[in-house]
């Protein structure tokens, strides 16, 4: 009768716990969502019916895969291109609709007045997504932080960012560029050269970003690029391959080679880190470059609170700092810099002004800091083309508590995204012309063309506004100067237009480009004029 009475109470607790897990998992995936969708739509937002646990990814995964099938005429209407199914959704729905991913709401908001609540985010219940495991493998530095930890590591790391930090780091810039043109100049000797420049503005970043994060110790940092670019390509590829996140997990050849990366650039960091701090505690001179600023700014921030280790960075914080250098910093003005040439050579007009400018501030001399901050045209035109073609195409945050927006109230676990893409091109925003290449509307600034909203953020908005957004415009700066120092450009009959999205907006198949030898700068009767080799 024990045995009995044993056998019958342990099924009715497997019972209970086994309910309990459905209950949860339905409330996940049923409940919830159903919940959520009726509070939203008693508000007056429309958007996609919620199908059971998929949600809209079916179809998303189909419309991507349409859209990136082929390229698209040549224009600067690319949204359709890149995010099918959230342009189709606020053509269908308007600006401020919702679609599922899996059992997830999102909402997109391109009302400027929501955009610049959600990113003030004064109520503190709103936060950045946590990312996959695997992205947290390629750096898991500032971005990805919140609250208290967020707020000390930015304070230790915004003196390696000051403007007078960032003049220490233009010879650097300069370095790395005239690597380029040199190597481009042996290539147009006879007159003209056709060259796909997306791989080498990715070498000339990755190379920009080795010599000012690690200095003289950029050798070191060349190694650590190229084992990160090998790293985010194999992450590419089991994102493509749609497996399960559980084979993360498993020793296959794909895996065994990630963890191995990520352990070689951990040993080169901390060899790195450690050899630095001993020659600071040492009374070292200290190096201009991003390591040295960081590990000086760590030191001051612990001195200051009576040598407490605690309140500093650790050695692996400051690793995944560094590693995040790298991913932000060259992946973001890669993107700029190939989107720049590409829209230079549509509108080889601005072209010609821009090398103008270029010509009259700096002649056939090396480009200072100065200098660069002065070129009001080359500025119009890089903050236009971010316009047109954003790096991060879509910024996302999630609420774990009840929000106000505006007049909407929204229940916790809604994805809230602003498609900074479809907010840049959006014809209520920004007129008519919006989907066209009018580095014109940029004459009086930012703030005048955006009328002081917040219509216009490549790089974010407020508190975590990307700390090195002024480090990637001097870097493109430099190399666009440099290049119209020496070449003009055209877009070769070999050019495919295919934007799309992969960690940042890049040329599907590459960016071919016909460089022509820029022979000499003349000035003739006050105006510039330029002599060009024939083309060959």
């Amino acid at each position: 009768m024990g045995d009995n009475m044993f056998v019958l109470l342990l099924a009715i607790t497997c019972t209970i716990i086994v309910s309990y897990w459905v209950m949860k998992a339905l409330n996940k995936v049923w409940w919830k969502p159903r919940k959520i969708e009726k509070c939203l739509r008693q508000q007056g937002m429309t958007g996609t019916k919620y199908k059971f646990l998929i949600g809209d990814l079916k179809e998303a995964m189909s419309m991507n895969k349409e859209a990136i099938s082929k390229p698209i005429k040549l224009s600067h209407n690319i949204a359709p291109r890149i995010m099918p199914l959230v342009h189709q959704t606020v053509q269908k729905y308007g600006t401020n609709s919702f679609i599922w991913l899996g059992a997830t709401p999102m909402m997109n908001i391109m009302d400027p007045e929501l955009i610049k609540e959600i990113l003030a985010n004064k109520s503190g219940n709103i936060s950045k997504i946590n990312p996959n495991p695997l992205v947290k493998l390629l750096a898991d530095g500032l971005v990805n932080h919140e609250g208290e930890k967020w707020a000390r590591h930015r304070k230790i790391i915004n003196p390696a960012f000051h403007l007078e930090k960032l003049k220490l780091m233009v010879p650097a810039f300069y370095a790395s560029c005239d690597e380029l043109v040199v190597r481009w100049e042996k290539l147009v000797s006879n007159g003209s050269f056709e060259l796909d420049v997306w791989p080498e503005f990715q070498m000339l970043t990755g190379d920009s970003i080795s010599r000012t994060a690690f200095g003289s110790s950029y050798e070191e940092g060349r190694r650590i690029f190229q084992l990160q670019t090998e790293l985010a390509k194999l992450i590419i590829e089991f994102f493509d391959s749609q497996l399960f996140s559980i084979f993360r997990f498993l020793p296959t050849k794909r895996n065994r080679r990630m963890t191995k990366i990520n352990r070689e650039i951990s040993t080169i960091l901390t060899d790195m880190i450690n050899k630095r701090e001993k020659a600071i505690e040492a009374g070292a001179a200290l190096k201009g470059d991003l390591l040295g600023l960081l590990l000086d700014s760590n030191k001051k921030h612990i001195e200051e609170h009576d040598n407490s280790k605690k309140v500093g960075l650790t050695t692996n914080e400051i690793i995944e700092e560094c590693k995040l250098f790298y991913i932000a910093g060259q992946e973001t003005t890669s993107s700029l810099l190939v989107w720049t040439m590409i829209l230079l050579s549509m509108h080889p007009e601005w072209q010609d002004k821009a090398r103008k400018e270029v010509l009259e501030v700096f002649g056939t001399d090396k480009p200072s800091f100065d200098g660069l901050n002065n070129l009001k045209i080359v500025t119009m035109i890089l903050f236009e083309v971010l316009r047109l073609y954003p790096p991060v195409v879509l910024l996302a945050r999630e609420n774990d508590k009840e929000v106000k927006i505006g007049n909407l109230t929204i229940p916790p676990g809604v994805q809230l995204a602003m498609p900074t893409l479809l907010v840049h091109h959006d014809r209520e925003l920004w007129g008519e012309d919006a989907e066209e290449f009018k580095p014109e509307r940029f004459s009086g600034g930012i703030s005048e063309a955006t009328k002081n909203q917040v219509l216009f953020f490549p790089f974010g908005w407020g508190a975590r506004i990307c700390i090195g957004q002024k480090f990637a415009i001097v870097e493109a700066k430099m190399a666009l100067a440099m290049i119209l120092q020496r070449f003009s450009f055209e877009l070769s009959p070999m050019y495919a237009h295919a934007p799309y999205d992969v960690v940042t907006l890049q040329p599907q198949y590459g960016a071919q480009i016909i460089l022509h030898k820029l022979i000499l700068p003349i000035v003739l009767n006050d105006h510039l004029d330029y002599q060009f080799s024939s083309i060959s």
